[in-house]
């Protein structure tokens, strides 16, 4: 009889605080059924959807930003819709959805060529026979188990070769932030000399989205605080608004008069407000996120007379992570690597992920002891 395999991963245990995370030196190595892939995890990225469901932030029971969630002694350890898709999750299960690694295993003869190459893994599980149907969507590291772990099983198809220079910590920061920065900018169908504002700037999908936002040739506004406008200006900001100090919905306006064209919105909460009401007559505004809030208001007279247009932006569609590789590969982005830390150190990791005080991403280092 073969003797398992064993490896090093981090699983979470259940809805709560970082205490629902367990590093484990035990965890058998998953195998590889037909049509998937083994990876030898090199690198995975840090992202909010880890934070939001170890918390079971997702739950509609819940009506708080995320900082304010996190403080409460009384979160369910069990949700039935704790997932970001609205469901609940098997327990345990190991998050992580940015894996840079390289591929050990291929089931069966298919795409053996792979075997051995640095790799890039679309985090987006989409249905093969219909990947337009979101409803069937599941994600890396919720549905699935994921990066935080020496080895992990991927779908083949979600599998992308990377000829770059960027070491595996840089690359393990694209998936996510970029992936779900490059949906909002297509959704919103952002245009050269048009004017965006991009709130949450200095956060992983923020920051993505002006380095894609600049590749577009658009205009853009940055929300974030000052002590980083510095930082912002270089990755290509034209104007730096404070979200502490004074109104930003009116120093907004007076930057772009008539409104602007389009909001891409990563916080939500108490700015979305003041962010509609910069929008001019047709203008677009997408969300992929409320970690400051998710219950607000709209006067439903803006949206109707100013014929403002609103998208959400969760699921990645197909194609999108193929041209994402494109732009790694001809360096027309670069990575923000904030952080690395070792995956025996996840919880500090993530404590210091939530103070929000980077700019760009955290990166787990799997193969650091």
């Amino acid at each position: 009889m073969n003797e398992v395999r064993t490896m090093r991963a981090v699983r979470l245990l259940g809805h709560g605080g970082l205490e629902k995370l367990e590093f484990c030196d035990d965890v058998p190595v998953p195998v590889p059924g037909p049509g998937e892939a083994l990876i030898q995890v090199l690198a995975c990225g840090m992202n909010n959807t880890d934070v939001n469901t170890r918390m079971g932030w997702y739950s509609d029971e819940v009506d708080s930003g995320v900082d304010e969630y996190e403080r409460r002694p009384d979160k369910p350890s069990r949700s039935i819709d704790g997932s970001w898709g609205g469901v609940g999750l098997e327990f345990p299960r190991i998050q992580g959805a940015d894996i840079c690694g390289v591929v050990e295993e291929v089931a069966g003869d298919s795409r053996s060529t792979l075997i051995g190459k640095r790799v890039l893994i679309d985090p987006w599980l989409l249905d093969a026979e219909c990947p337009a149907d979101l409803s069937r969507a599941r994600y890396l590291g919720s549905e699935t188990d994921g990066g935080y772990a020496e080895f992990a099983v991927v779908p083949i198809d979600n599998v992308h070769p990377i000829s770059s220079r960027h070491s595996d910590a840089e690359l393990a920061t694209f998936a996510c932030s970029w992936g779900t920065a490059e949906n909002m900018l297509v959704k919103a169908r952002l245009r050269e000399d048009e004017t965006v504002v991009i709130s949450g700037a200095s956060g992983g999908v923020g920051s993505s989205a002006i380095q894609l936002a600049r590749m577009r040739g658009a205009r853009i506004i940055a929300v974030s605080s000052l002590d980083k406008a510095d930082a912002l200006h270089e990755l290509g900001v034209d104007h730096v608004v404070s979200r502490e100090k004074g109104d930003p919905a009116e120093a907004i306006r007076n930057l772009a008069q008539g409104g602007v064209d389009v909001v891409a919105d990563t916080v939500g909460g108490p700015l979305f407000g003041k962010l509609v009401e910069c929008l001019g007559r047709g203008g677009r505004y997408v969300s992929c996120g409320c970690i400051a809030g998710p219950m607000v208001s709209l006067d439903l007279r803006k949206l109707v007379y100013r014929d403002l247009e609103f998208f959400g932006a969760t699921v990645v569609p197909s194609g999108t992570f193929a041209r994402l590789v494109e732009h790694i590969e001809q360096e027309r982005i670069r990575p923000l690597l904030a952080e690395v830390h070792p995956l025996h150190d996840l919880k500090r990791a993530q404590r210091r992920f939530m103070e929000k005080r980077h700019i760009g991403n955290f990166v787990v280092s799997i193969g650091e002891s």
